[in-house]
């Protein structure tokens, strides 16, 4: 039997204004993609990462890796290593230091691109609560930013076999570490949050399918739309079943997966083709589940 070790989640999440690029004039400029024929907010993979990361910290009390500049640039020091720092077990590393000593990143994020096109929107501000204390004052800055509300979409992989091994430096974690860090990324994806601009934005899961999987394969990316109607947002279930009845090795994808939601938000949910559907909470309990089994029958 073909271990099932890929760890494969793909989430929406509902959010405003959470990536911003580089400024035109007076202007602040969201990041954006284009793609059939329609422009798309984003937020970049390194952003998402960087939360996630510092919420490992918040949640699960991770060490920030340890950084240095002896090589002239800004990295992971010498000594940092997976024992101690889970966010570059999760995320790798790249030293050059004394010698290149490279670990991919095993954990796989991608860019969360909204499921609604970006229409030109702008907010138009000014720094009148400022300019208002200074006596005689005529006149404050202006100033104005794109904004879009929308859903967004991304996806995490990773090799549940390559948490907590590292052969550079000899590392291997007990099992019981390594799962537990597994979980506690979870949870981090379970409550995942943003500040940007004076504001904290939700960035938990509305939605989330996935499981442990013999193929590591993120099957999800790019396969999650949505539609919308008077008083109805629906999934894109045809392109979201055709997906899980594709074949791995012994099983579909639809047969080592899962689906977790909260409720009230999508109208078609029942039409999935998924047996294990639950509530977001008992969905990643249930993959903690999954989590602790696979690594209790590792060796």
């Amino acid at each position: 039997m073909i271990a099932q070790k890929y760890l494969h989640l793909a989430v929406i999440f509902k959010a405003s204004n959470l990536n911003y690029g580089e400024g035109v004039g007076n202007i602040l400029t969201l990041k954006k993609v284009t793609t059939e024929g329609e422009n798309y907010s984003y937020i970049s993979r390194q952003a998402l990462r960087y939360d996630v990361v510092r919420m490992l910290n918040e949640l699960c009390g991770y060490r920030l890796t340890d950084v240095d500049r002896q090589a002239g640039v800004i990295q992971f020091a010498e000594h940092a290593t997976i024992k101690d720092f889970p966010e570059i077990d999760f995320f790798g590393y790249m030293k050059t230091t004394t010698s290149n000593k490279i670990r991919k990143a095993v954990v796989r994020l991608t860019d969360a691109v909204s499921l609604e096109p970006f229409y030109n929107e702008l907010e138009f501000a000014t720094n009148k609560g400022l300019a208002d204390r200074i006596p005689n004052n005529v006149g404050n800055d202006i100033f104005q930013a794109e904004i879009h509300r929308s859903y967004y979409c991304y996806t995490l992989t990773c090799n549940l076999e390559e948490i907590g091994v590292d052969p550079i430096y000899e590392i291997v974690l007990d099992n019981t570490e390594r799962s537990n860090r597994v979980k506690c990324l979870l949870n981090v994806i379970k409550l995942l949050n943003r500040d940007i601009r004076g504001k904290r934005e939700n960035l938990s899961p509305l939605f989330v399918i996935g499981g442990l999987y013999d193929v590591g394969n993120p099957f999800f990316y790019n396969r999650i739309k949505l539609s919308f109607t008077k008083d109805k947002i629906m999934l894109n279930e045809k392109l979201i079943n055709s997906t899980l009845a594709i074949k791995t090795f012994e099983n579909t994808v639809g047969q080592q997966s899962m689906l977790g939601y909260i409720d009230g938000e999508f109208s078609n949910i029942d039409d999935i083709d998924i047996k294990d559907k639950f509530p977001i909470e008992d969905f990643f309990t249930k993959l903690n589940e999954k989590i602790d089994n696979f690594y209790n029958g590792l060796k």
